[in-house]
């Protein structure tokens, strides 16, 4: 049987709701501050669904649909794989201005690596989005952590042809147990990987299909949930989706206003969760699991988003606003 801790369970669907309504405030042009929250007036948090937040807009328009009739299969996966690995728009666009545009082609392992090694001598190449590792016994020859992962991508996914083995997956847990094999891709980035490859047209699997919880999705999981018997927390993510409308209403939340007509999938649940844990750390201390604090303060910014999303989801047409959206750059996701 699964029980709820219901005063922490409450705030799961309390956060989607005002963050749903930031959301919904930029879009519509309100004057700042776009929220009463305290926590979230203060501190930064993602949106509720991860295809909104600035990076994954500008991987969407930017990387796999802007400028890519010329491109492959594997040429738009590798495109993806390499705007992830660094997560950071700033990286992204300083390789594009000095190599032009990625293609398994022109992945030159030697001249991309020496211009990461030129730009990180000034300024930081990776994202904090995520926790990237460098360790691995089979790269231990290669100096720089930058390097190491673009060895990686050739060998693997390139010259082991991977990216074939994707573009042939038979489900999205497929391609997340290709991905969970490769070095430095443990089963948190190669969820969020699969996510992404996802948004592409090459790939097209339904994101309810599968799900993987990250390491602040199972803190914000145990303080929302008492008894769980042999569920898992993957379980519990398709449980809360399963009772969105019942406990939207148990709480009060009945009026939360969705995407463009789009539900949250399991990846925006998993996601919920863990800024929920970050949330609870201000709002319930004494559910202490892990980490104690919310590292980013919410810093006001006015750049302009046009919102796009994967034209496979049939939302485009009922976007009519640009939005101002915060620089989420450097979002921590799974604190």
């Amino acid at each position: 049987m699964i029980e709820i801790r219901e005063e922490a369970f409450k705030y799961y669907f309390h956060f989607m709701q005002k963050r749903m309504d930031i959301f919904w405030k930029r879009y519509e042009g309100s004057p700042y501050p776009w929220t009463d929250d305290p926590i979230l007036k203060e501190h930064k948090f993602t949106n509720v669904y991860r295809s909104s937040d600035r990076v994954s807009q500008y991987l969407i328009s930017n990387v796999i649909y802007n400028n890519t009739k010329h491109c492959s299969e594997d040429d738009i996966l590798l495109r993806i794989l390499v705007f992830k690995v660094f997560n950071k728009i700033e990286t992204w666009e300083y390789l594009i201005e000095n190599i032009g545009e990625i293609t398994i082609n022109n992945f030159n392992v030697a001249q991309i690596s020496k211009l990461l090694s030129e730009r990180i001598a000034k300024k930081p190449i990776f994202s904090s989005a995520y926790l990237m590792t460098g360790c691995h016994q089979d790269f231990l020859e290669y100096s720089s952590k930058h390097e190491r992962w673009l060895i990686m991508i050739e060998r693997e996914f390139i010259r082991k042809k991977l990216f074939k083995k994707i573009i042939h997956a038979k489900s999205l847990e497929n391609i997340f147990n290709i991905l969970s094999n490769c070095p430095f891709i443990g089963d948190f980035l190669a969820y969020q990987y699969a996510i992404d490859f996802n948004y592409s047209d090459i790939i097209n699997f339904d994101e309810n299909s599968f799900v993987k919880a990250g390491i602040g999705a199972i803190r914000g999981i145990k303080k929302c949930f008492i008894n769980t018997g042999d569920y898992t927390n993957e379980d519990l993510i398709r449980y809360t989706q399963d009772n969105l409308e019942k406990y939207r209403e148990k709480f009060g939340y009945a009026n939360f206003k969705n995407l463009f007509g789009r539900e949250p999938t399991l990846i925006d649940l998993q996601n919920c969760f863990c800024e929920t844990d970050k949330y609870l750390r201000v709002k319930m201390p004494e559910l202490n699991i892990g980490n104690t604090r919310i590292k980013q303060k919410y810093k006001k910014s006015s750049s302009n988003i046009n919102y796009f999303f994967p034209p496979k989801w049939s939302i485009n047409d009922k976007i009519e606003k640009k939005c101002i959206q915060q620089n989420m750059t450097e979002l921590t996701l799974f604190w």
